[in-house]
C-alpha cells in the first residue's frame, strides 16, 4: 500500500474545503439522492461524496456504507484529489501497488472496484470526490463515466448553493442586529428630541402670553413658526420612529376580524371631518391575518388621501375582493395626484412626490415606505397609479 502525497495546494485547499461549513454537518436528501443515483447508474454497492480532510474522509453522503467516515491514509479519494482534472478508475484494488494491501481492500473486501470523480470547485481545488465503489472487479462504461461526472457537477453546484445560503443568512443575521440598534436608537432620539421640542412649544407659548401686549404682528408671526416648527420636527421623529418599530408589528398574530369595523376605528382615530367622505366596502369581509400591521397600513394611506387633497369635498373610496391565497385592498382618493416622473421612487424611505398638505406642509417621505415595508412583510405587493389633479389609487396585497 502507498499512502497518498500531499496536494501542492494542501493549504489553501483545507481553507476552502473548511469554508464551505460542510464537514460533520447532518445529511441532506439533495445529497443522498446523488449518490442513491450514482450507485444506481454505475451498478455498484456504494456510493460516496467524500470530503478529504486533513487527516481523514468523511462522508457527507452514503449509499451502501455504515461508516461516516476513515482515516486519510487508507483512502482512495485522497489519491483522486491529487489529479483533479481526471477521474481515479480502479478495476481491481487487489493488483494495483497502492491499494492491494490497503485494510478497506482486504478486510470484508469492501473495497475492490473504485471509480471517483474529483470535486472540483471554481477556484480548481478538488475537495473530496462523487465515488462509486464495488466488493468485486468492475470497470464503467464511457456512459457510466458520463453521467458519474454530470452528477459530481450537481454536487459542486449544491455545495455552492449551500454557502450562498449561509452567507446570506449571516447577512440577515447581521442586517437584523442592526435594525435592532437602529429601533433602540430611534426611541432614544425620539425621547432625547421630543422633550426638548416640547418645552420650546410651551416656552413660546408663555412668552406669547406675557408679551402680548408688546408684540406686534410681525413678532407673533415669529412665535407662530417657532411652534409650527416644532410640531413639523415632531411629527417627524415620530415616523422615523413609527418606520423603525413597525417591524415588530408583522411578529403578531394572526386574528379574525371584519375589514369594515377596522376601517371604522381609523376613521374614528384620525377624527374624519365633514369635508371628507370615506366610501367602505359593500359587505363586510371578514379577515384573518395581522390586524395591528394592516391597520397601520390603512392609517398611513387614508391620512395621506385625507392630507394631500386640494379638493373642498374629499372622497376616499376603498374596494376588497379575495381569492384563495391573496386579500386584495384598493384605496382611491380624488387628490391633488402624484407626478408620473415621482410615482416610481414613491415608496423610497425619505422620498416624497414634493406635494405641499392641506396644512402647506411637505412630507418627510417615511409614511409610505412604511407601508411598503409592511406589505412585503406580509407577503404581499404594493402598487400606485395617479393623475395629477384627478386621483390617487394604491393597490395592495397581503397573503392568507
Amino acid at each position: 500500500m502507498i499512502a497518498p502525497a500531499l496536494p501542492k495546494n494542501e493549504n489553501f485547499r483545507l481553507e476552502t474545503l473548511r469554508s464551505l461549513e460542510i464537514l460533520d454537518t447532518e445529511y441532506e436528501k439533495e445529497f443522498d439522492d446523488i449518490t442513491a443515483l450514482a450507485a444506481h447508474i454505475c451498478g455498484t454497492e456504494i456510493a460516496l461524496i467524500s470530503l478529504v480532510d486533513e487527516d481523514r474522509q468523511w462522508f457527507k453522503s452514503k449509499y451502501g456504507l455504515d461508516v461516516s467516515e476513515t482515516p486519510k491514509e487508507y483512502s482512495f479519494c485522497a489519491h483522486a484529489i491529487l489529479e483533479p482534472e481526471k477521474p481515479l478508475i480502479i478495476p481491481d484494488a487487489r493488483k494495483d501497488k497502492r491499494f492491494y494491501d490497503n485494510p478497506l481492500t482486504e478486510k470484508d473486501k469492501i473495497v475492490i472496484s473504485y471509480a471517483g470523480i474529483p470535486l472540483v470547485d471554481k477556484d480548481g481545488f478538488a475537495l473530496g470526490t462523487l465515488c462509486v465503489i464495488d466488493g468485486k472487479p468492475k470497470e464503467l462504461s464511457e456512459k457510466q463515466l458520463q453521467y458519474l461526472k454530470a452528477l459530481a457537477n450537481q454536487v459542486i453546484i449544491l455545495f455552492e448553493l449551500n454557502k450562498k445560503n449561509r452567507d446570506l443568512e449571516k447577512i440577515q443575521s447581521e442586517l437584523q442586529k442592526r435594525n435592532e440598534t437602529l429601533r433602540e436608537f430611534a426611541k432614544v432620539i425620539s425621547h432625547d428630541l421630543k422633550m426638548p421640542l416640547a418645552n420650546i412649544v410651551t416656552t413660546s407659548d408663555v412668552l406669547e402670553l406675557k408679551l402680548k401686549d408688546v408684540l406686534n404682528e410681525e413678532a407673533k408671526e415669529y412665535f407662530g413658526y417657532i411652534k409650527e416648527s416644532s410640531f413639523t420636527m415632531s411629527t417627524y421623529i415620530s415616523d422615523v420612529l413609527a418606520h423603525y418599530e413597525s417591524e415588530s408589528l408583522v411578529y403578531q398574530k394572526p386574528e379574525e376580524f371584519g375589514l369594515n369595523n377596522l376601517l371604522t376605528e381609523i376613521t374614528n382615530l384620525l377624527s374624519i371631518k365633514d369635508d371628507c367622505i370615506i366610501n367602505y366596502p359593500e359587505s363586510d369581509t371578514v379577515i384573518e391575518s395581522n390586524k395591528l400591521a394592516l391597520k397601520q397600513i390603512f392609517i398611513n394611506l387614508i391620512g395621506n388621501s385625507i392630507k394631500y387633497n386640494d379638493k373642498e369635498q374629499i372622497i376616499i373610496s376603498i374596494d376588497t375582493c379575495e381569492d384563495d391565497i391573496f386579500y386584495y385592498f384598493k384605496i382611491t382618493d380624488n387628490g391633488m395626484g402624484i407626478p408620473q416622473n415621482k410615482i416610481a421612487g414613491i415608496f423610497d424611505l425619505f422620498t416624497t412626490a414634493g406635494n405641499v398638505d392641506r396644512s402647506g406642509n411637505r412630507g418627510n417621505g417615511i409614511g409610505l415606505s412604511t407601508v411598503k415595508k409592511l406589505v412585503e412583510k406580509l407577503d404581499g405587493k404594493i402598487k400606485v397609479s395617479s393623475e395629477i389633479g384627478e386621483y390617487t389609487t394604491f393597490e395592495f396585497s397581503i397573503k392568507k
